[in-house]
């Protein structure tokens, strides 16, 4: 392994940037401070660049099968095109199938699309689709395993639970210290709303957003969190997507229960017009909830500026333009996903640090900081310390670019952020010490491990 010797960058923390050098040995950070030296070692000066702890994206879907179909990246060409855009460690959804099927089998699945293939470091939530004593008593082997924290989900036939399962798996949860993300719209009235579009012979994308209003975003995250508050537990609203649904977690917080929020770049950025496009092309923004108005593009800038909400992660399941076809005649059978991937970091700091949405310090604890805390990493992941993983992400704050599909590293032929233009770009990886990206390129691939994550802690 190569030892690198940082000089003459600045040093971000959710608490401050500091101008220092920073010494990389056997996979771990030495040393951090000022004019270090370091016999053997590569020297390397970033002076100008900003130094970030590799960014952890929380919320990814990798080969997953949806809507008859499977996303068009999988683990090699997700994860490849997550270190391209600074992230050292994402942690993917396995799941439990519905049918009798166990956690155990869920987690094996997901090691097989995974192990070996990997240019990041990765883990895993797991995803509760089923809940009977068999399921209960599989909760501690999986905490055991390191994976320490769940998903579930109020909306899907495949994949929901109903209300009563949903307070046992968050009692459950609860009693053993961890937590579950869930994925909250009003699953019995978006059906409703459906077949009436349907009757209507309204078929085309701009029905989407239509058919899953904020209203019943907001509904399901009232009914989560008074289903939490009586389970006593603490839970994640992830992919936060507009004020009303906001509006509830504050609401609950004031009521002195703990709730996590995480919202995604596509909420951010952009709004609801684009499901009208002319050409089915507002089919590429088909994701659910779905992308809302400018008024909740503001609240939730608004809410990251407050640190309300938590983490920005990215909600990745992308599919090619043919895959989008198959709702053609059919928006409901339009499989629903983005990438997002490679691009996070860059747009955070674009459009969120320079434009003084954000300071560079609440961009570290939004895409590094904090996940690490929540999802049981820190200070291994997360943070630039003496001891902690060698996990750099070297930022060039004045490097710019265009998002193009015809430049990205996902697997597909569109980018939702087509056009947009970027200030500030990624220089370098660092994935545990191995120079993984230099110059905006992949220099070596499928480095990354699994992470067996420990408990959560609560970020500032």
């Amino acid at each position: 392994m190569m030892k690198y010797l940082l000089k003459n960058g600045r040093i971000v923390s959710g608490t401050g940037v500091k101008k220092a050098d920073l010494l990389i040995e056997d996979e771990k950070i030495s040393e951090v401070g000022e004019n270090l030296k370091a016999e053997n070692a590569e020297v390397i000066d970033v002076d100008g660049k900003l130094l970030f702890p590799g960014f952890i994206d929380g919320h990814t879907h990798f080969d997953l099968e949806v809507a008859g179909t499977v996303t068009a990246d999988d683990f090699e060409t997700g994860t490849r095109a997550a270190v391209l855009g600074g992230t050292t460690l994402v942690i993917d959804y396995a799941s439990q199938d519905k049918g009798g099927h166990t956690l155990k089998e869920g987690l094996e699945k997901w090691h097989k699309k995974a192990d070996g293939k990997c240019s990041c470091d990765y883990s895993f939530h797991m995803s509760v689709v089923e809940w009977n004593e068999e399921t209960e008593n599989e909760i501690q082997d999986m905490i055991d395993q390191g994976i320490t924290s769940f998903k579930l989900y109020m909306t899907y036939p495949a994949m929901m639970v109903n209300d009563g399962d949903l307070y046992k798996i968050l009692k459950k949860l609860g009693e053993c210290d961890c937590f579950a993300g869930v994925h909250c719209e009003n699953a019995g009235v978006i059906d409703a709303l459906i077949s009436q579009a349907k009757k209507e012979g309204r078929l085309g994308p701009e029905n989407h957003p239509l058919v899953r209003p904020d209203s019943l975003e907001a509904e399901a995250v009232h009914r989560l969190l008074v289903i939490a508050k009586e389970a006593g537990a603490p839970v994640m609203v992830v992919h936060l997507t507009n004020r009303k649904a906001y509006e509830e977690v504050l609401r609950a917080r004031e009521q002195g229960q703990t709730v996590y929020a995480e919202t995604c770049p596509q909420y951010l950025l952009l709004e609801d017009s684009v499901y009208s496009k002319p050409d089915f092309q507002g089919a590429v923004y088909v994701c659910a909830p779905p992308i809302r108005k400018k008024e909740d593009q503001d609240c939730l800038w608004e809410a990251l500026s407050r640190e309300t909400i938590q983490t920005v992660a990215t909600d990745q399941c992308s599919f090619t333009l043919e895959q989008k076809a198959l709702g053609k005649d059919d928006f409901t059978k339009i499989p629903g996903g983005l990438p997002g991937v490679q691009t996070r970091g860059t747009l955070l700091y674009t459009y969120g640090v320079r434009t003084g949405r954000i300071t560079v310090e609440q961009m570290c604890k939004l895409l590094s900081e904090n996940a690490a805390k929540l999802y049981g990493v820190y200070p291994r992941k997360g943070a630039l310390l003496p001891g902690s993983d060698a996990d750099i992400v070297v930022f060039d704050p004045e490097k710019e670019s265009v998002i193009s599909a015809r430049t990205h590293a996902y697997n597909t032929d569109n980018n939702p952020f087509e056009g947009f233009p970027l200030h500030g770009g990624i220089d370098k990886v660092f994935l545990r010490g191995c120079l993984t990206v230099e110059d905006g390129k992949m220099k070596k691939e499928k480095q990354g491990i699994f992470i067996a994550r420990g408990l959560s802690s609560s970020p500032d």
